[in-house]
């Protein structure tokens, strides 16, 4: 499965924006579930949030609920990530992923994007 990322850029708190995964590969399988996870130096990698394969499901950290919504469109093959009221401690480079079964809860990634850079200035 190759994951690609985009739509990270520099943003002032406050700011919004959104990144989107295209999956492809004749290993994707649209019926798992798939996540948005970030990492900053500090910090290790967290799961910022997590989507079943109808949407239906959505898991989101503490820290982004109220501010971010998960989404995909199976029919594009694309994830997104809408991040809205951003704060300087979301900046960290996000990660889509791709999980190994549909379970929204205890899936593991499997395969990895290669990252944006998200950062919000204060």
């Amino acid at each position: 499965v190759q994951l690609v990322e985009s739509g990270g850029g520099l943003v002032q708190a406050g700011g919004s924006l959104r990144l989107s995964c295209l999956a492809s590969g004749p290993a994707f399988d649209k019926n798992y579930a798939m996540a948005w996870f970030r990492q900053s130096p500090a910090k290790q990698r967290e799961r910022v949030a997590v989507i079943s394969w109808n949407g239906t499901r959505t898991l989101y950290v503490d820290s982004v609920k109220g501010r971010f919504t998960i989404s995909r469109d199976n029919a594009k093959n694309t994830m997104y990530l809408q991040m809205n009221n951003l704060k300087p401690e979301d900046t960290a480079v996000y990660y889509c992923a791709a999980l190994d079964g549909p379970d929204v809860v205890a899936g593991t990634p499997q395969s990895w994007g290669q990252g944006t850079q998200v950062t919000v200035s204060s």
